[in-house]
């Protein structure tokens, strides 16, 4: 059940913007897959999947550091090391696990019959982010994808919500972003725009309320009952 926060809902959202770990895919098995590859090779103990999963959300190199800490924090040529044994292994293993979230394809089918603008908005690398939707046939929805490394900053800085707005010359107050944890509410707070979160995601242990999104989302079809 839909749990609506705000007044303003129903939202125009001429622009949709959707996260995409934890938000559209469930990455991570695969995420743990990789990070847990690369701790063997540095003869550090494995980490359980729950531990990763409160680690993603600010690209691999933080959650692949944040693992390491777990036992002792890496030198930066640690760091480095690890983040090559990772990407290699990611790299292979991207769709051992990974799946979409149940409602996403119909809902991402339903937005482009109406016309809405879709953005794939997220904090992981291009040379991951593209052939994992490449190969979850969900790329030709996307008019944009903005990768971590496609500007300057990412989540939790407005840029990227910012620069979809400018690309798509509509007002911030016309999209909508929808995610799963407070690197997305925090960018659409800095952007002024409006923000969903859904409860299934990479949040931690805090309910998604607690972020005090603009509207709650149970599953990805129930975005279709928030639009105008």
């Amino acid at each position: 059940m839909t749990v609506q926060l705000s007044v303003s809902a129903p939202f125009t959202a001429r622009v949709v913007l959707l996260d995409l770990d934890g938000t559209l895919i469930d990455t991570a098995p695969d995420l743990a897959g990789a990070a847990n590859h690369a701790l063997h090779k540095l003869g550090r103990q494995p980490a359980e999947m729950p531990v990763i999963r409160g680690f993603i959300g600010n690209g691999v190199r933080e959650l692949m550091r944040r693992a390491l800490c777990i036992q002792q924090e890496p030198s930066e040529a640690e760091l480095d090391a690890a983040m090559v044994d990772f990407s290699q292994y990611y790299g292979d293993h991207l769709l051992d696990h990974s799946q979409i979230y149940p409602g996403v394809g119909d809902t991402l089918k339903a937005l482009q019959a109406q016309g809405r603008e879709l953005v794939c908005i997220t904090n992981k690398a291009k040379a991951f982010t593209e052939p994992l939707l490449k190969r979850l046939e969900l790329y030709d929805f996307f008019g944009l994808v903005l990768s971590g490394d496609s500007l300057p900053k990412k989540k939790p800085d407005p840029l990227q919500l910012l620069h979809t707005a400018a690309h798509f010359h509509q007002p911030v107050g016309d999209c909508l972003l929808v995610g799963d944890s407070c690197n997305d509410t925090q960018a659409a707070r800095a952007a002024s725009m409006p923000v969903a979160c859904v409860t299934y995601g990479y949040h931690g242990d805090e309910p998604v309320h607690t972020l005090n999104p603009d509207a709650v989302l149970d599953n990805m079809s129930e975005l279709l009952d928030i639009l105008a």
